[in-house]
């Protein structure tokens, strides 16, 4: 009786269950609206530039990137980090030079927005 039990437990180990899904969202309404970045080059750095299983620009089934005009959703399996995509956002805006005057913040548990610095004392810092 007991080896009959035994496969029974393997087989719930084994399981396979229906994959989990991450999405995040990157909401650069801002920066696209004044003209300095373009969201579709910002989408296909994403596409070129994420890993999985230690390649990149190979995102098979594993991760989705859509655009809905100025923000880039991206559908990715479980273990996806969002620091990851902070990470790769910030590669991108110094790539294209825009490090200097946006930075990226957490605005929801799963979404990033880009920003500008806001800067103190405009009068004073143009003599230097």
């Amino acid at each position: 009786p007991k080896l009959a039990t035994m496969p029974q437990v393997a087989k719930k180990g084994t399981k396979k269950g229906k994959k989990e899904f991450v999405k995040f969202t990157i909401n650069c309404s801002k920066p696209v609206d004044d003209g300095i970045m373009d969201a579709g080059a910002f989408e296909k750095f994403l596409h070129d530039k994420i890993k999985v299983n230690g390649k990149a620009g190979a995102l098979g089934d594993a991760v989705k990137i859509s655009r809905d005009k100025s923000s880039v959703t991206v559908n990715a399996e479980a273990p996806f980090s969002k620091r990851y995509l902070k990470y790769l956002t910030r590669k991108f805006l110094k790539k294209n030079e825009l490090r200097d005057w946006l930075h990226v913040i957490a605005d929801s548990p799963n979404s990033y927005e880009l920003r500008y610095f806001e800067i103190q004392g405009d009068d004073e810092g143009d003599d230097e």
